[in-house]
């Protein structure tokens, strides 16, 4: 896979054109700061899951990217670039390090995601999965690169009481907006969140993200970021498979479950979405897990077992009213370190 060499305009009307937020400029009246001591490693902001857009002058749109949430840490001894999970995953991609180390500032700490374009310029987990070996892999990868969007730590200053807004202004002046490199900015859209959801899901794109301007950074799943997605696309436990002597690998379904309080819960199955490579991979991971024991009641004859250990991100469009997927499609395996939420049911 080759890195597209300039993204495409994804998101723009036949006459009224999407284009980003105007950058303000720095204020140079701002007062120094004292200095802090930069974090190890900051526990992600995430983002609450809406059926609308919020609305109000409040609040700042983007677009959803599809890969690994990630931070770079641009350090005194070097760069580190951790996963959600706090594991340390700079091997893995080699391109983004150095651009790292090219940026204008000698410490910072940068939220985005890494992320593997398709030909459109839009951002496609398979690919990054592929990348990087699939699941478990070891391979690193050199086409992905990182879309910024926060900056929690900059030359000195921890920014997390800070504003979005500020955040924003000094993110902007450090990655710059229409770059074509490894670290690129995810840019704020200056439309409504209705209108930038309509283009974004004409496009084929994963959905949008909303941020509140006045927020500071705050760890964990609060409400100041909010996502609304074109298709639903969540991760769920491999607790079976069903044997199929016509399709790949012999994996004719993959049993789904979701999580309730403490327990898994049976949701349907997926026999989509799979190609002959990621399927003999996963079903030499599945047949290493086979259990007697199932982990949720799953009444299907002839289904086989496997312990819960391994993660699929599935594309669905809707529920049915007994509470199983509609429409599922495989996109691929969570890696673990990734410390993927498994979809949980109310």
């Amino acid at each position: 896979m080759t890195k597209p060499p300039k993204s495409k305009p994804l998101l723009q009307d036949a006459d009224r054109p999407v284009r980003s937020r105007p950058r303000k400029p720095r204020n140079p009246a701002q007062p120094n700061l004292p200095l802090d001591l930069i974090p190890a490693r900051i526990e992600p902001c995430l983002a609450l899951l809406k059926a609308k857009p919020p609305k109000g002058d409040d609040w700042v749109f983007e677009i959803k990217w599809d890969g690994y949430r990630m931070a770079v840490h641009i350090e005194p001894t070097g760069v580190r670039i951790l996963t959600r999970g706090g594991h340390d995953w700079t091997h893995r991609f080699p391109a983004i390090e150095q651009a790292a180390k090219q940026l204008p500032v000698a410490t910072a700490i940068l939220d985005g995601e890494a992320v593997v374009l398709d030909q459109q310029g839009r951002s496609d987990f398979g690919l990054l999965q592929q990348s990087l070996g699939g699941r478990g892999g070891k391979k690193s990868s050199s086409d992905a690169i990182f879309m910024a969007f926060d900056l929690l730590y900059f030359d000195g200053h921890d920014l997390r009481n800070s504003e979005l807004s500020m955040r924003r202004h000094l993110l902007e002046d450090l990655v710059l907006a229409e770059g074509q490199g490894d670290i690129r900015l995810s840019e704020e859209v200056d439309a409504d969140g209705d209108t930038l959801l309509r283009i974004a899901c004409e496009h084929g794109l994963e959905g949008i993200i909303a941020k509140r301007l006045d927020a500071p950074y705050s760890s964990g799943r609060l409400g100041d970021w909010v996502k609304v997605k074109c298709i639903q696309s969540d991760s769920f436990v491999i607790v079976g498979y069903e044997r199929s002597t016509a399709a790949r690998a012999g994996i004719g379904r993959l049993l789904l479950a979701a999580r309730k309080g403490k327990k898994l819960v049976y949701v349907g199955g997926v026999g989509t979405g799979f190609n002959e490579r990621n399927a003999y991979e996963l079903r030499e991971k599945l047949d290493g897990l086979i259990t007697s024991t199932p982990a949720a009641a799953v009444d299907r004859k002839g289904a086989i077992f496997v312990k819960p250990k391994l993660i699929a991100e599935i594309e669905y469009r809707a529920w049915t009213d007994d509470g199983k997927l509609r429409h599922a499609s495989y996109k691929g395996l969570r890696e673990e370190q990734d410390n993927a939420d498994v979809f949980r049911l109310n």
